[in-house]
């Protein structure tokens, strides 16, 4: 199995691609493993080398106990970078993961070729915050499938769980799985997290993406980003919610494909 121990803790990773094209690193969502990006990868690695992982509490990595941070997950993966011998990356992320790529290009750009940053925020206000918490409290239940049902309609758009019967049971069946007391200290980590006062600092290329009909970080939050992070480019995906990635996936990739294309070569 491709585990790799850094920064004291074990990582779960694979490759993907052709080993000459440029780098890209998926950094997951907060609940997403290396096989939620099943809908992204199949069109990055015809020209790009991919790697992705799970972070520490996630999928297949450990998931040790202590708190988490977002800054704690920046120094995991610049270890493993370095562990792998990696070069400067393209850093794609979604919620979760685009919060640790902010945290990537404050206070590691030398990391970054460039940052793609979907359905994620720089700070939590009321109604966010709420969710985050309730999210903790269906956490605490130990039951998966019971926390899948108390945050579903946060983060799925209405036509998806209305058109996707089979969605549901299928869900609970992965959250059946989760670790959830691990899911509870990303979800802590995550309550922690404020780079409002750091976005200027952002100086590598930055394309925002945000979904029309995200509940939990709505658009309002990537234009936050957008006026913050010089010399970014914003995208509104419409008719998705916060799991745009896989709503609408054909979407997505033209995006992120498009904005790659431009990125000059190393």
């Amino acid at each position: 199995m491709p585990h790799i121990r850094v920064n004291g803790v074990s990582l779960y990773h694979e490759f993907h691609g052709p080993e000459d094209g440029a780098l890209v690193i998926l950094n997951n969502g907060v609940f997403m493993n290396t096989a939620s990006w099943a809908f992204q990868l199949p069109d990055l690695v015809r020209t790009h080398r991919v790697l992705s992982y799970d972070m520490r509490g996630q999928g297949r990595s450990e998931h040790p106990d202590g708190p988490y941070s977002l800054e704690q997950h920046g120094e995991d993966l610049a270890a493993l970078m370095d562990a792998l011998a990696l070069g400067p990356a393209h850093m794609v992320g979604t919620s979760y993961g685009g919060e640790l790529n902010l945290v990537m290009g404050i206070h590691h750009p030398e990391r970054c070729r460039s940052l793609v940053i979907v359905a994620s925020v720089s700070h939590s206000e009321a109604l966010m915050a709420a969710m985050i918490q309730r999210w903790r409290i269906a956490a605490s239940t130990g039951d998966g499938p019971t926390f899948f049902r108390l945050l579903c309609a946060d983060v799925y758009s209405e036509s998806v769980l209305a058109g996707r019967p089979d969605l549901v049971p299928l869900a609970e069946q992965r959250y059946a799985e989760l670790d959830l007391a691990a899911a509870d200290r990303l979800l802590a980590s995550f309550q922690r997290f404020d780079v409002r006062a750091d976005l200027g600092r952002i100086r590598v290329p930055t394309c925002i993406v945000s979904a029309e009909l995200d509940l939990l970080k709505p658009r309002s939050y990537g234009e936050f980003l957008h006026r913050g992070i010089p010399g970014s480019e914003f995208h509104l995906v419409p008719g998705a919610g916060h799991v745009v990635v896989i709503e609408k996936p054909a979407e997505v990739n033209s995006i992120l494909l498009g904005f790659l294309a431009k990125q000059p070569a190393p």
